[in-house]
């Protein structure tokens, strides 16, 4: 399967400034995560960064050549074209030297310039030694550029370069800046944008003895791919998750739990002040009747274990929802898919059902892909969409939840 171009993405054009730190190799697979993702990166770099990393690579994985100068023959006027074009501006290192230039409105080389000719949005990530983030003047400059409307990525706590130990000013992941990214590239304007939304996500684990559960094959990744997208689309978003088989996504609060009855406290707690529930989770549907306190032994004859069935966490909160909040579940069906969606739909008084077959492949648990079919209430017809990748599914899911938040 191909690489999907992903929303927000696909098509857009992101201005990518790299200054002169050693963390700026991290740069080159950022820019890759956003050619993958469908952007056209516009690669900006001082001349210090070239000290680190060759403008080559950066136009062998953007395909597009790379700036280096504001006074390049034949472009005189690039500050103006680049910033003109860019959807937004990513700075990534970005290091004490830049950040002073910056926050004093300097515009003495290529990626200055191209700040103060920029009306798009701006994310700068900061990276330099623990002390020298921590320096007062450092500090300063940081709080000037969130004035001036800049946002700034905290550096990460973690190893520094040349031997310094560790401390905070290591630059965060790609990937995590490749999420902010994302927010940045956002409709600012959009119905997620400050709402509450709580999504749960893979499985439950119902003890047999200390070292034993029931469980399924659930690995959260749809969960986990709803929980980012509404985050990077402005929620506020809670991740109530069980065991996960993939990391949680930058920026969610998560809170983790192993029973179907956590779960379910869990999700009472979070529905008070939730504007969107998303039960994208496989809780156990039984548990073991009673639990062994001591690990069972193999006998050499046939062990029966009585199960008796947890509650139904999507039912249980029909009385403790929010007026006028959006609930969303799903359903893995072998039979009859479409019917007993249907019942599932009123029965737990759902605005928006997602129905999996079981039997589909390429769909359901433990892959990257899925093929849903969307069950609207008040909506005649389901709807069937192609397989997609899981991220792509998300958002067509949070597609139609804020549909439904822009008619309330």
């Amino acid at each position: 399967m191909t690489e999907p171009s992903l929303r927000p993405y696909a098509n857009r054009r992101v201005l990518l400034g790299v200054s002169g730190g050693i963390a700026s190799y991290k740069t080159a697979w950022l820019a890759r995560l956003l050619s993958k993702a469908g952007a056209e990166v516009d690669v900006v770099m001082t001349r210090a960064a070239t000290e680190f990393v060759g403008p080559v690579t950066f136009e062998a994985l953007t395909g597009r050549p790379v700036h280096t100068g504001l006074f390049d023959a034949g472009r005189a006027l690039d500050h103006i074209h680049l910033a003109r074009a860019a959807a937004a501006v990513v700075v990534a290192p970005a290091t004490a030297d830049f950040m002073a230039r910056a926050a004093t409105g300097q515009a003495d080389d290529l990626l200055t310039a191209c700040l103060l000719a920029t009306e798009a949005p701006v994310l700068l990530v900061p990276a330099m030694n623990d002390r020298m983030w921590a320096h007062a003047q450092t500090r300063a400059n940081a709080a000037r550029l969130r004035e001036l409307g800049y946002r700034l990525l905290d550096p990460d706590d973690g190893v520094l370069a040349a031997g310094e130990g560790s401390g905070p000013g290591r630059m965060p992941e790609p990937e995590t800046i490749f999420a902010h990214v994302g927010r940045l590239l956002e409709d600012s304007a959009a119905p997620l944008v400050g709402r509450r939304v709580v999504v749960t996500a893979g499985p439950t684990r119902e003890a047999i003895d200390p070292v034993r559960f029931v469980s399924n094959h659930s690995s959260g990744r749809m969960g986990v791919s709803i929980a980012a997208a509404a985050w990077r689309r402005g929620a506020s978003v809670t991740l109530i998750a069980g065991p996960l088989a993939v990391p949680a996504p930058v920026g969610v609060s998560v809170v983790r739990v192993e029973s179907t009855e956590e779960m379910c406290q869990a999700v009472e707690q979070a529905l008070a002040e939730a504007d969107v529930l998303v039960m994208a989770a496989a809780p156990a549907d039984y548990r073991p009747a009673n639990v062994a306190t001591s690990k069972l032994k193999k006998t050499g004859q046939p062990r029966a274990i009585e199960l008796e069935e947890n509650a139904d966490i999507l039912r249980s909160t029909r009385s403790a929802r929010r007026e006028g909040a959006v609930i969303v579940g799903f359903a893995l069906e072998t039979d009859d898919l479409i019917e007993n969606a249907k019942r599932k739909l009123d029965a737990k008084a759902l605005d928006l059902i997602v129905l999996n077959d079981a039997k589909e492949q390429g769909a359901g648990f433990g892959v990257e892909t899925n093929r849903v079919t969307l069950l609207t209430r008040g909506s005649p017809e389901p709807e069937r969409l192609p397989l997609l990748s899981k991220p792509q599914v998300a958002d067509v899911i949070l597609d139609r939840v804020e549909d439904r938040l822009r008619g309330r």
